[in-house]
């Protein structure tokens, strides 16, 4: 508790090069040298520029901004490590003038403790608060009533269910309980497929996990649960042995508790497995040959269940533009380049050439991503589970995927399950 206390503190005072330089080295460092650029540079960090999906819509936008404006932009680039570099440069006083990331983990507090600034003001004199979903502005909002962040990309997250491998293994139709789904797994297996394939020792897997223990909670039941870290109650209780039941009865692919994100994208795009749970990102990469003849659902739900149909998650808390401190040195280019990304043109783009979910109003369709078009047209088939991730103490995070791992671990009890859970949250 105490190392969480100081960099909190740290970050609030803007901290100093020798406060930087006692954390541990990190691949992108180069944030540090932001506040040298030149004045006129607008500093940009994001996790888009290399192979994250809508890099290259992004990196075009970037040139187009630049061609238009005349302004100079520098793009920083990090992946999963992006809030730890900037927090580092934040404690030099070094920081980008704009970070692309989403609401999870440490970002959770930068607002609060001044890492970022609240950009409700500047959302408002701008003129864009009409371009933004009023569902992605209460998101973004905390419970001081800041909005940390211009919301950008959003997602679905449904299951995606190759009909072709179902049909193989004497499937007549998509699972829609439990009791199918364990049916589903049994023929799939004695084809030789694998059911539901899934990132176990990573995000994925925590997402589904929690997507399944909901299965008998309420959405405020469920933000209970997850923001304290109570898994006792009855409905969370209920909810771990159903994902137990599933598990051990073969539903997910083999050692499931090993596997990530990216060996969960190519199981199912290679056909080795039948089903997954995934994201809008992960549905745009599936290889024409594939989505031909896969569709788009909820996860199957039990008898009793707190939801009367299958659930997805949907959140519009995926990627958003914070203003640092130093960005507001600069708030002319920021607001350029802000309207900017905002232009329908520009979310178009990344909607029709990246199949990217957008937490703004747009026409637009992705027509070239039918799975992520047909996600977006779940409506009342399916029932909506939170995201967690708004709701976890930073603290907790990262804990929660060690604990993932566990839990997908064949024979691991109900009473294991929940008690790594709840460990995750000790010293919270």
């Amino acid at each position: 508790m105490r190392s969480t206390t100081s960099r909190r503190a740290l970050l609030a005072a803007g901290g100093s090069l020798a406060a930087a330089s006692a954390l541990p080295a990190l691949s992108g460092c180069s944030a540090l040298a932001a506040a040298d650029e030149d004045p006129d540079t607008l500093v940009v960090h994001s996790q888009l520029g290399t192979t994250a999906p809508g890099s290259p819509t992004y990196l075009a936008a970037l040139d187009r901004f630049r061609e238009e404006t005349g302004l100079k932009v520098r793009n920083l680039v990090n992946g999963d490590d992006l809030a730890q570099v900037y927090e580092t440069s934040r404690l030099a006083r070094k920081e980008p003038d704009v970070v692309m990331v989403n609401l999870y983990d440490k970002t959770l507090a930068w607002t609060d403790v001044g890492a970022t600034v609240d950009v409700k003001g500047y959302l408002d004199d701008w003129g864009l608060r009409e371009r933004v979903r009023d569902v992605a502005l209460d998101a973004w909002t905390d419970a001081k009533g800041r909005l940390r962040a211009f919301p950008y990309f959003a997602t679905n997250w449904p299951v995606a269910f190759n009909r072709s491998l179902l049909d193989r293994a004497g499937v007549d139709r998509v699972p829609g309980t439990g009791d199918e789904l364990i049916g589903a797994a049994r023929k799939l297996r004695g084809k030789g497929l694998s059911p539901v394939t899934v990132g176990g020792n990573d995000w994925t897997g925590q997402k589904l996990l929690a997507q399944v223990i909901q299965t008998f909670l309420s959405q405020d039941e469920a933000r209970h649960v997850y923001t304290t870290g109570d898994f006792g109650g009855r409905g969370a209780r209920r909810g771990i042995e159903y994902f137990v039941e599933l598990r051990d009865a073969g539903v997910f692919t083999d050692k499931a508790q090993g596997l990530t994100s990216d060996s969960m994208t190519t199981q199912f795009n290679t056909q080795a497995a039948a089903m997954q749970s995934a994201m809008s990102s992960a549905l745009a990469k599936v290889p024409d040959a594939v989505a031909r003849h896969t569709d788009v659902g909820g996860w199957p739900v039990a008898p009793g269940a707190a939801h009367d149909r299958p659930t997805i998650i949907r959140t519009y808390t995926l990627i958003g533009f914070w203003i640092s401190p130093n960005g507001t040195k600069k708030i002319d280019a920021v607001e350029k380049f802000l309207k900017f990304f905002y232009r329908e043109d520009t979310v178009a783009r990344f909607i029709k050439e990246a199949g990217r979910d957008m937490a703004l109003r747009s026409d637009a369709v992705s027509t070239g991503f039918p799975l992520v078009a047909a996600a977006q047209r779940l409506g009342k088939d399916v029932s909506e589970v939170l995201l967690p991730d708004v709701y976890v103490p930073p603290a907790a995070s990262q804990p929660l995927i060690t604990a993932t791992s566990t839990s997908f671990t064949r024979g691991t009890s109900a009473a294991k399950v929940r008690s790594v859970l709840e460990a995750a949250y000790r010293g919270v």
